[in-house]
C-alpha cells in the first residue's frame, strides 16, 4: 500500500510527469521502494480518480504531451494520515538468506560465489550511498526536508553496512571446511 504514498511524497517534493517520476524513482526513491513505469502510471490514474492529485493545467492541448501532476489538499491529508499511522515493521523478503538456509539442507553447491557477488554489490551500493552523502550534504543538512532525507540516506548506509558485514562473515565461515548437510542432525534440520 506504500506506492501511492511514495508517489504523493515525490509529487509534494516537486510536481512531475509520469516519466519524470519514473526517473526520480530510478535515482532516489527506488533505492528503498521500487516501482515500474507501468505501476507508476497505473497508480497516478488511481490517485487522480480518488481526488488526491490532479494534472496541472496546460497552456497547450495535452494530446501526446506529458501531463504534470500535483498533489491536492486531500492527497496531502492522506499522506499526513499515513505518516502518523501506527504500523509494525515488515519482514524483509530478500531471497538470499532463504537460499543460504536451503543450502544447509541440500548442500552449498555454487552458492559461495553468489554470496561473494552479493557482498560486492552491497559494498558498491554502500560506497554509492556514502558518495551521495559527501556530494549532497558536505556541510550537513540545511533544511528540515534535507535533515529527513539525510536520515533516510543514513538508514540506507546502515543497512548496506549490515549486509556487507553479514555476507563477509558468511563467506569467511563457508570458505573454510564446513560440515556438509549429512553432518547436520535431523533435529537441527527440522527445528531452526
Amino acid at each position: 500500500m506504500s506506492l501511492p504514498h511514495a508517489i504523493l511524497t515525490a509529487l509534494l517534493e516537486k510536481p512531475s510527469s509520469g516519466s519524470e517520476l519514473t526517473r526520480r524513482f530510478d535515482r532516489s526513491i527506488g533505492y528503498f521502494w521500487s516501482a515500474t513505469h507501468q505501476q507508476i502510471y497505473r497508480e497516478l490514474g488511481k490517485l487522480e480518480q480518488a481526488g488526491l492529485i490532479r494534472a496541472l493545467p496546460s497552456p497547450v492541448p495535452t494530446r501526446g504531451q506529458k501531463k504534470e501532476y500535483e498533489v491536492l489538499p486531500e492527497g496531502r491529508e492522506e499522506l499526513r494520515a499515513w505518516v502518523n499511522r501506527r504500523e509494525d515493521p515488515k519482514v524483509s523478503r530478500d531471497p538470499l538468506p532463504l537460499r543460504l538456509r536451503a543450502a544447509g539442507v541440500v548442500g552449498l553447491g555454487d552458492l559461495l560465489p553468489e554470496l561473494v557477488r552479493h557482498r560486492d554489490l552491497h559494498r558498491a551500493r554502500l560506497e554509492e550511498y556514502r558518495e551521495f552523502e559527501r556530494r549532497d550534504y558536505p556541510n550537513g543538512p540545511r533544511t528540515e526536508q534535507e535533515r529527513v532525507q539525510l536520515l533516510v540516506l543514513r538508514g540506507g548506509i546502515d543497512m548496506e553496512q549490515g549486509w556487507v558485514s553479514w555476507l563477509s562473515r558468511a563467506v569467511e565461515e563457508l570458505s573454510g571446511s564446513a560440515p556438509g548437510p549429512s553432518a547436520t542432525s535431523s533435529a537441527d534440520r527440522d527445528g531452526s
